[in-house]
């Protein structure tokens, strides 16, 4: 088999990292059907760049196999939530607590700045763009640990647990009080104090763990 030309892989590459970011803010929710015929509509390329796409995400596990051929966003029990939060809950201590120890100025810089990012996104009561400016403050963490196998790791389960986290954001009071809650926990992090900045992460995701829960 052919491998893909520069042109279509990056094309596909495209497509991969948009139906992520899709996933990890709600946009596509859990089960839902991907079409590729309006998928190549809506990047205007042919079905080929799309189905690279799809076949990637399908292999990390982010999409399943559906009926006839189709493919659809993975769903998950709650039994298997709660498995993937535990896990989380673990990997964003670790990751707070490493970028404690490591965080260097610029990587302070960029996390204050996304934070106010964030505050503005929740006073305006902008759903999407509070989602999108949340998931860049967790990935800015992960970054800050220098350590880019668990910054991945850290990733995967964010995008994967996207369309579940996603339900908790109701309200604009809901947006108010999540990044109010990012306020607490950065202070943890500049401390440079790792066990506290752990700590601060557990609290945090156990607050965000039982909220999920309680609309899933």
């Amino acid at each position: 088999m052919d491998s893909p030309s520069p042109g279509r892989e990056t094309t596909s590459a495209r497509i991969e990292s948009a139906l992520l970011e899709d996933i990890a803010i709600g946009e596509l929710g859990p089960a839902d059907k991907l079409d590729e015929t309006g998928l190549a509509a809506r990047f205007g390329v042919s079905r080929t760049p799309v189905r690279e796409a799809l076949s990637r995400l399908l292999a990390q596990g982010v999409l399943v196999g559906g009926d006839k051929r189709g493919v659809r966003v993975a769903h998950y029990s709650r039994e298997e939530l709660a498995q993937m939060f535990e896990a989380m809950h673990e990997i964003e201590a670790l990751c707070a607590g490493l970028a404690a120890q490591r965080l260097t100025l610029l990587a302070r810089a960029e996390l204050e700045t996304a934070q106010a990012e964030c505050l503005a996104a929740a006073e305006s009561g902008d759903r999407l763009r509070y989602l999108k400016a949340n998931e860049a403050l967790h990935f800015l963490i992960y970054r800050a640990t220098r350590n880019t196998y668990i910054e991945n790791l850290a990733v995967d389960f964010r995008r994967r647990t996207g369309p579940f986290r996603a339900k908790k954001f109701a309200t604009r009071a809901d947006l108010i009080a999540s990044a109010a809650s990012h306020e607490e926990l950065l202070q943890t992090i500049f401390s440079a104090d790792s066990e506290r900045a752990s700590d601060g992460m557990r609290r945090h995701m156990t607050a965000s763990f039982l909220r999920v829960l309680a609309v899933n």
